[in-house]
């Protein structure tokens, strides 16, 4: 079985005017497959994307660089940079847990002798451990 490659794609966008000015990076999207496709769809993004600054842009030049592309935008006093990278997601503290194996999920439970209280009702219902509807 092999595994896929997750892709992160970034954005660094510059935020604010005048001397505020700061890059401010944001993860668009997380593709799965090769490093091409991630390109790809990066590129897609690129291509489409409406930065906050300049208000009025006048000149859009978009070009490709090793590893993702740039996005430089010419306003009527200033210039914007968008940077789109992309890379191999290697950790994230937020993602959803991994789906359990399915030969995990349909194993049949394992035999547990009926063990009654004291009053005679077990301790073990019959019901746990059971993996489709009645």
């Amino acid at each position: 079985m092999s595994t896929r490659t997750t892709w992160a794609l970034v954005v660094e966008t510059t935020q604010g005017i005048g001397q505020r000015k700061h890059m401010a990076a944001e993860v668009l999207a997380h593709v799965e497959g090769s490093r091409e496709e991630a390109l790809a769809e990066l590129e897609r993004r690129a291509r489409g994307h409406v930065p906050e600054h300049p208000s009025s842009p006048r000149r859009r030049r978009l070009v490709r660089t090793g590893d993702g592309f740039l996005l430089v935008v010419d306003g009527a006093w200033q210039t914007f940079a968008s940077r789109f990278t992309v890379g191999e997601l290697l950790a994230d503290s937020d993602a959803p847990p991994a789906p359990e194996p399915v030969a995990a999920r349909s194993a049949p439970p394992p035999d547990v002798p009926d063990e009654l209280d004291e009053d005679g009702i077990p301790v073990r219902p019959a019901w746990l451990g059971r993996t489709g509807r009645p």
